[in-house]
């Protein structure tokens, strides 16, 4: 039987997951909560986490090493890719690395990272919200923007984390090509695509030209030269 913790409001899902990681708590737990008040994005920044979405973190513990975090990050969107098109009848576009989309319109987004022992998955999920703060209105969508129906969180967190896991067996057994050919066919952001892409040293357009191995995003400048991205935010360029 799954541990779910579910909480109306809490600081940080990943916060209280690393907590009970630390405790040795079972492979499949769950951290689950309503709203967040200090919801964690990438690179250190904030996720809006408002009332009406799903905010959570599942503790795991495969058989990778740390250095396998980016693919993990990949495979962790192909699963929220294929639960919200069973579940939700929603076709998603994946965007490197971390970003779950309807359109260009942003749907869900996903942390991962190794501690003590443990990877969590932390997953933010845009349910029922059918409004976003001005400064995320041109950027954000909801699964009740794009059916007109609301949504049982409850009904969908199980389904995501069987499909967490079980595409991170993927990765565990079949290796790194595996889910590497499953994100390109899923993105529309992975090859051919023309996009900025902001690193901490400034910002590059090219188009993109693949994936690494390693599961970095591979861009080709205008002046021909191949960049590898290892961390960056990458929009369409325009």
């Amino acid at each position: 039987m799954r541990r779910i913790e579910w909480h109306d409001t809490i600081d940080s899902t990943m916060r209280r997951a690393a907590e009970l990681a630390r405790e040795g708590c079972p492979a499949g737990t769950v951290v689950a909560a309503r709203m967040q008040t200090a919801g964690q994005g990438r690179l250190g920044r904030m996720w809006d986490s408002r009332p009406g979405g799903l905010y959570f973190t599942i503790v795991l513990r495969p058989r990778l090493e740390p250095a396998q975090v980016p693919l993990a990050t990949l495979a962790l969107g192909l699963a929220v890719a294929d639960t919200l098109q069973t579940f939700a009848g929603v076709a998603v576009d994946l965007r490197w690395p971390n970003d779950v989309l309807i359109g260009d319109r942003k749907l869900a987004g996903i942390l991962a990272q190794f501690q003590d022992g443990a990877l969590l998955a932390g997953i933010g999920l845009n349910v029922n919200q059918r409004e976003f703060p001005p400064e995320l209105e041109p950027l954000a969508t909801s699964l009740w923007r794009e059916t007109g129906s609301e949504q049982n969180p409850e009904f969908l967190l199980p389904a995501l984390a069987r499909s967490i896991e079980s595409h991170l067996n993927i990765l565990e057994t079949s290796g790194a090509a595996a889910i590497l050919r499953l994100f390109e066919s899923a993105s529309s952001y992975v090859s051919g695509r023309r996009v900025t892409v902001e690193l901490p040293a400034g910002s590059i357009t090219g188009t993109t030209a693949g994936l690494t191995a390693e599961g970095f995003l591979l861009v080709r400048r205008d002046d021909g030269s191949l960049v590898t991205v290892t961390a960056g935010g990458v929009r369409p360029a325009g």
